[in-house]
């Protein structure tokens, strides 16, 4: 008892020093315009980060956190941190100086992501948010201990966050490698009843994918969920429809379509064929004439021909672009498929990535395709860059003439756009 008194009172001692701002400061910090002073011997000492940093070395290879641009040993320097705010660098100098951290907003205290003015912040999107916020600062100033007490918080706030913060947390838990806090947050997503479509609106595909086998699976194991419900039905549904995709079975799909009600654009069945099927069967499922060739679809309204575009696929862009998929088509952010290879194409060119992965601005459909070889990039650049040019002909031409001669012009040169295109062997891509 008196140990644990002692080292509170050490703590006590130690964080004294950091509220009590510049008593013995050897190093200030702007964090959002507003200065922070501190001390390098506890920063250092607490922290490999900041060890490296006063040292000189930075971060090599790792994003800038702070303006590496001031010399780090000159003590009259203000540091500038750009990467995190100055409410989350708090929380961070605090649990560094004493070991304990409370990452809650005061209670009742206002929040503009929280309407409620008497809200004590326990469980709402402004604690979630900021719990959020301070798991990501620790994890990239590499204070470990912080990351796992704000991990074991947010595993607490979940159980009684709305479902929309649950799925803030499943995104960060994935993106963080929290398998603890992702198994938590994927249970409660999958008992929450969503449909997919509604799912596909907030998360990545393949996380709608594997949040759908937990439920079939859960459902599976109780025999009171296994009757004719519509959830666990629909769900089942897509599923069949994935393995006969899986295993290049279109005729069982159309079956499914025609005498099961199954919806492809509900499924998300394009996408999904464009991520993990074969040409072939692309082309069948586009003929059934069921699925929208142009259907946006996950957080940032991703087409298929975006999922093709970041799998640098040039026989997906080629099917799909076939069967009218838009090569202007944007998403929430405003990107294209052109966008898109134009990014993979600077990567490769300026920054000598033999590899790159999917541009930052979206969210990738597939983790498993990270690498692609420049000849197949060249071909796809080439067939979006030759169908944005046509779909621009075509719109200048529609200005000037009727819509009868407008028809007459695309009838005249849809057939022949992609021809070179349509049986590229794999071969030819070597």
């Amino acid at each position: 008892m008196e140990e644990n008194l002692t080292m509170k009172s050490l703590s006590m001692d130690y964080l004294n020093l950091l509220i009590n701002g510049q008593a013995f400061s050897d190093v200030t910090f702007s964090v959002e315009g507003r200065l922070v002073h501190a001390h390098r011997c506890i920063l250092a000492a607490r922290s490999l980060f900041f060890r490296k940093f006063f040292c000189g070395g930075g971060g090599a290879g790792e994003p800038p956190l702070l303006d590496q641009g001031l010399s780090p040993g000159r003590s009259s320097a203000v540091i500038t941190v750009s990467s995190v705010g100055y409410e989350v660098f708090l929380l961070l100098l605090q649990f560094l100086y004493s070991g304990q951290v409370a990452v809650a907003p005061q209670k009742g205290e206002p929040r503009p992501n929280c309407a409620d003015r008497g809200c004590w912040h326990t469980h709402c999107s402004a604690a979630v948010d900021l719990a959020l916020d301070t798991l990501a600062a620790a994890r990239s100033f590499g204070v470990e201990q912080l990351a796992h007490l704000t991990q074991k918080q947010l595993e607490t706030m979940v159980e009684k966050a709305s479902i929309e913060d649950v799925m803030k947390v499943l995104m960060a838990s994935r993106k963080q490698e929290m398998h603890q806090l992702w198994s938590t947050c994927s249970h409660l997503v999958a008992k929450s009843g969503l449909p997919a479509d509604i799912l596909a609106k907030h998360l990545p595909l393949d996380l709608v994918s594997k949040l759908e086998d937990l439920r079939l699976l859960k459902s599976s194991s109780s025999p009171d969920d296994c009757g004719d419900g519509g959830g666990a039905g629909g769900m089942n549904k897509i599923l069949r429809m994935r393995r006969a995709l899986d295993s290049s079975d279109v005729e069982l799909v159309r079956l499914m379509v025609m005498s099961e009600g199954l919806n492809l654009d509900d499924s998300l069945a394009l996408h999904y064929a464009v991520e993990r099927c074969s040409r072939e069967v692309v082309k069948a499922l586009l003929e059934l004439g069921a699925a929208d060739v142009n259907l946006p679809a996950g957080p940032s309204g991703r087409t298929p021909l975006h999922v093709a575009a970041e799998l640098v696929n040039p026989d997906m862009v080629a099917v799909l672009l076939d069967h009218h998929a838009d090569p202007n088509a944007r998403t929430v952010h405003g990107v294209t498929p052109l966008d898109i290879l134009r990014s993979l194409t600077s990567d490769f060119l300026f920054k000598g990535i033999s590899s790159p992965a999917a541009p930052s601005h979206t969210h990738s459909f597939s983790s498993s395709s990270s690498s692609f070889e420049p000849n197949k990039l060249r071909l796809c650049l080439e067939l979006v860059q030759s169908a944005v040019m046509v779909a621009s002909r075509v719109d200048d031409y529609s200005t000037a003439r009727s819509s009868v001669g407008s028809n007459v012009f695309l009838a005249s040169i849809s057939p022949s756009l992609y021809s070179t295109h349509h049986h590229l062997r794999d071969d030819q891509f070597l």
